[in-house]
């Protein structure tokens, strides 16, 4: 009885020591990896009035923040300059600095290996940092999208080799990163929050602490492996929602229908439909992804994931499909690819957003030359790409009638695409961007 007294003794007194920080706003909070995801939370979690310290391996990304230079499309700049003018921003590549924070989120990549399968090694390399510097009263939450089961199996035990133990003397969660690059409306503050702790407390905390920065409710789920799942859940439902627009779109253009018709006249339908559009392929680091891990677990339990295996199959063609409607094209007007100047509007996995990351345009581009096309590309939110195969630059004023043809792969809401199609000799339009009929645009 004794023992069990000063355990639940301990762990009020570590829980509440830590809420009293967090709602009194003294505690000092940390962001792992400041990226995408991660130099939003940071930015979010200073204006709240905490003190924050970001922490990257990247030096000139900390060095842009302590400059409050911004670097990140859905970051205000204003924003960003004023909370490093205030002292409540910090960044730094010394995870010593671990040491005096009270509450951590980590934000690093989770891609895949060249087979296709999770790449945890950011994570685990981070968690062991974070591990030679826990202590106790201190929150850990993990906000990279991976598959259920990690921040137990992972996480916890590197944590609990440090001899604390978790919901006493320390407190580990999961809540996966909702973040949407362009979304005008809906930003890190207020899209709702997801939160699972390992135990009642670290869930109860994690979502103190998140309810003290956001505006968007939080959800309290009752284990990291719910959290973990319905991250890998939305990205997998909107992978097999594409991969079935894309299918219709293929099986629409053999039967003679305007597939962007079809799905304009489906969203008539008040209920019972969302519309989804086809595509070149899926781009960013959620949605080629993402779907691969859960896959990849699955084999554990010993079940294949057939459905959403073809879908990813669809939409990891698509790029495929693009060369071969793009050869077709050219050969109905007498040209071949090999030769044919051709040049890509849109190098972005989606409109108006600088992020290039697995976008199907690099495949794409890739192939057409691999067939002997000179390629050029114009994206005014790319200026420079820089990937395994070199480097390109976007051409900045591109002369439509120079081209055999103009492929519209990322329809950035800046161009007038009836223009472009006015002035070009053939245009390949993946995006329905050319609303008015034209002799010389060939759809997807």
């Amino acid at each position: 009885m004794t023992d069990l007294r000063k355990n639940t003794g301990e762990l009020a007194c570590a829980q509440a020591a830590l809420l009293g920080k967090l709602q009194k706003k003294t505690a000092v909070l940390g962001v792992i990896g400041l990226g995408y995801v991660g130099l939003p939370l940071a930015v979010e979690k200073a204006r709240a009035g905490y003190k924050v310290i970001g922490i990257d391996i990247q030096q000139h990304k900390v060095d842009k923040v302590n400059a409050g230079i911004n670097y990140i499309g859905d970051v205000l700049d204003e924003a960003l300059s004023a909370i490093v003018g205030q002292g409540l921003l910090t960044a730094t590549t010394d995870f010593d600095a671990l040491n005096e924070v009270d509450a951590i989120s980590i934000a690093v990549p989770t891609p895949l290996d060249k087979y296709k399968q999770p790449d945890l090694s950011y994570v685990v390399a981070t968690s062991k940092e974070v591990a030679k510097r826990l202590h106790s009263g201190m929150l850990v939450v993990l906000e990279s999208t991976t598959y259920p089961g990690t921040t137990e199996e992972i996480l916890l035990p590197l944590f609990e080799a440090t001899g604390l133990q978790c919901g006493r003397d320390y407190f580990l969660a999961f809540s996966p990163e909702r973040v949407d690059p362009g979304n005008k409306f809906y930003k890190t503050k207020n899209t709702p929050k997801v939160v699972g702790g390992v135990t009642p407390a670290c869930t109860t905390i994690a979502a103190t602490l998140y309810r003290n920065v956001l505006e968007g409710d939080v959800f309290e789920a009752s284990s990291p492996k719910v959290a973990e799942m319905e991250k890998i859940f939305e990205n997998t439902f909107r992978n097999i929602n594409i991969a079935l627009a894309n299918e219709m779109a293929l099986l629409c253009r053999r039967m003679g229908i305007d597939v962007w018709e079809v799905i304009a006249a489906a969203s008539t339908k008040p209920y019972g439909f969302m519309p989804f559009y086809p595509g070149p392929g899926v781009g960013g680091h959620c949605i080629p992804i993402d779907p691969f891990y859960l896959t990849w677990k699955a084999r554990e339990y010993e079940m294949h994931t057939k459905l959403i295996e073809t879908a990813s199959q669809i939409n990891d063609y698509m790029p495929e499909y693009v060369v071969e409607r793009i050869t077709e094209a050219l050969n109905e007007r007498g040209m071949a690819v090999k030769g044919a100047h051709i040049l890509l509007l849109g190098v972005a996995y989606k409109r108006d957003i600088d992020d290039w990351r697995e976008s199907p345009a690099l495949r794409i581009m890739h192939t057409l030359e691999k067939k002997g096309a000179l390629v050029e590309y114009h994206d005014e939110h790319v200026p420079t790409l820089q990937w395994d195969l070199g480097t390109k630059c976007s051409i900045s004023d591109p002369e439509w009638q120079a081209y055999d043809l103009v492929m519209i792969h990322t329809d950035h809401s800046s161009l007038d695409y009836g223009l472009v199609a006015q002035q070009s000799r053939l245009v390949f339009d993946v995006r329905n961007a050319v609303k008015n009929t034209h002799a010389n645009v060939v759809r997807l």
